[in-house]
């Protein structure tokens, strides 16, 4: 494999795990206001992005490449408001579909055909996750700061189903 391709997909390794780690920190924000769903929700969010990590981490490993781990960025711990987290959740997602398409890019550019492969299934994930965000920002609208609604959304959240654990299996 080409090492600008597999310095960027180790990087991006490291990106997943902190993905992880800023949606478990969503979690404990929802815990501490008490939306227990919402919480839920990202808990489920983080599990994903650990998945999306060790896709990346198989990945590499079945190539014959060696994966170099990065240390992962304390994430924020305050949050403005539940429109607030959902606006950075979206925020984030959009940087993460940037990175994506930018190892699609080098892995076009360098004739890697079996990584633009790999790379597709990222490519369909993140305009889920996009979508997924901005679902829950469009209800939020709704919502506004109305409790009764904001109770409904959180109990729409915590019937989110879990992901499939196995990297392989999705």
């Amino acid at each position: 494999m080409d090492k600008k391709l597999v310095k960027a997909i180790n990087e991006q390794i490291t990106k997943e795990m902190y993905s992880s780690y800023l949606y478990l920190s969503m979690a404990a924000y929802f815990e501490s206001i008490g939306l227990e769903g919402f919480s839920y929700w990202m808990k489920l969010q983080a599990q994903e992005e650990i998945i999306h990590g060790m896709k990346f981490f198989d990945y590499l490993n079945e190539r014959g490449e060696k994966v170099i781990l990065g240390a992962i960025d304390k994430p924020p711990v305050n949050f403005k408001s539940v429109v607030d987290v959902f606006k950075k959740t979206l925020e984030h997602e959009q940087l993460v579909t940037a990175s994506i398409n930018n190892l699609y890019s080098i892995a076009n550019k360098v004739n890697d055909n079996a990584s633009t492969i790999f790379l597709q299934w990222f490519i369909n994930e993140q305009v889920e996750e996009e979508k997924n965000a901005m679902d829950i920002l469009g209800k939020l609208k709704y919502v506004k700061a109305e409790t009764a609604g904001m109770l409904m959304l959180d109990k729409e959240l915590a019937a989110r189903p879990q992901p499939i654990l196995d990297p392989k299996a999705q």
